[in-house]
């Protein structure tokens, strides 16, 4: 289990991300990588996975600790799976959440509301070192559709824009204990404590 390492960093600057990652692990010891002072890596990877390989062997390398990293987005079946790697930075470097919502919004204005299918897709990977030959890497999928406004006020991103029908609201109308059952990066997360499972 994770209690095997002392400490362990995440890759990521997000308060957001920071803390679904403490509360689905429950593991005190999860610190961010600015506590490191470790500088953000250049997301080079065209696929989730590279990504998130390029963050956990950065923060690990910078940190002189075990480190895990995320790379997640959304992706929409009508767009050819846009906003994929991209999600973060959709509408630019510096764009903010709601500038990528208002460009999701307009492009997919046109796209009848049956074929607005999309999902959250999380990859993660665990580097024990800098130099693991085998990091462990665990992924998941949460399911959903766009819908053209936004509703509620939990979580990020795109949480307000991503429907859940068998529950009739978008992740952003769902507590954040109820979210961090369903989620993507909870089903990436629990996948990954399953690896380490003795």
């Amino acid at each position: 289990m994770l209690q095997h390492f002392p400490e362990i960093v995440l890759a990521s600057g997000n308060p957001g991300k920071i803390r679904e990652f403490q509360a689905i692990l429950k593991h005190d010891a999860i610190l961010p990588q600015s506590q490191f002072k470790v500088p953000d890596a250049e997301e080079t990877g065209s696929t989730f996975v590279e990504n998130a390989i390029i963050k956990a062997r950065n923060a690990a390398r910078h940190s002189a600790r075990p480190a895990l990293a995320d790379d997640s987005g959304l992706v929409v079946d009508a767009l050819n799976g846009v906003p994929g790697v991209l999600s973060a930075r959709y509408a630019g470097i510096d764009a903010s959440d709601q500038d990528n919502l208002d460009k999701l919004l307009n492009e997919i204005r046109s796209v009848p509301k049956h074929q607005r299918t999309a999902r959250f897709i999380c990859v993660i990977v665990l580097m024990r070192h800098a130099d693991d030959p085998f990091p462990l890497i665990a992924q998941g999928s949460w399911e959903g559709e766009i819908i053209d406004q936004a509703k509620g006020e939990n979580g990020f991103g795109y949480d307000p824009v991503f429907w859940l029908p068998e529950l009739g609201c978008t992740s952003a109308q769902l507590a954040p204990a109820q979210k961090n059952a369903l989620s993507h990066r909870s089903q990436a997360l629990q996948a990954l404590l399953r690896q380490l499972s003795p």
